[in-house]
């Protein structure tokens, strides 16, 4: 990975999250938290890892909220970034924190 990638996805995981706070109005959204970034080679395909704190069903919900917002979002963000062309985001539901905390009550559950 290079180091323009790797300095984007930050940039746009930053901004992502200064979008969410500031400038949606969604009450639906106010829950999720953009957890990681990850660009294709030619950087015009973002994916964008979230998590949301609630049930299942607010999940999905979220997950359809975002798929509303996502031109809003594209074009905000590309009001922040001074790059030339922004790229296609897609948004993919962060597991790692559920696998984690699993991961954690067995441990915990564990009589050593």
């Amino acid at each position: 990975m290079g180091y323009k990638q790797e300095r984007l996805e930050k940039a746009i995981e930053r901004e992502l999250g200064n979008i969410l706070v500031s400038e949606i109005k969604d009450d639906r959204l106010k829950y999720v938290t953009f957890t990681k970034v990850s660009l294709t080679a030619d950087l015009s395909i973002a994916t964008v890892f979230y998590t949301v704190r609630g049930t299942e069903e607010q999940s999905i919900a979220t997950s359809k909220n975002l798929e509303d917002a996502k031109g809003f979002i594209r074009t905000a963000l590309s009001r922040a970034l001074a790059i030339r062309k922004v790229p296609e985001l897609r948004f993919k539901y962060d597991k790692s924190l559920e696998h984690g905390e699993r991961i954690d009550s067995i441990l915990k559950n564990l009589n050593l």
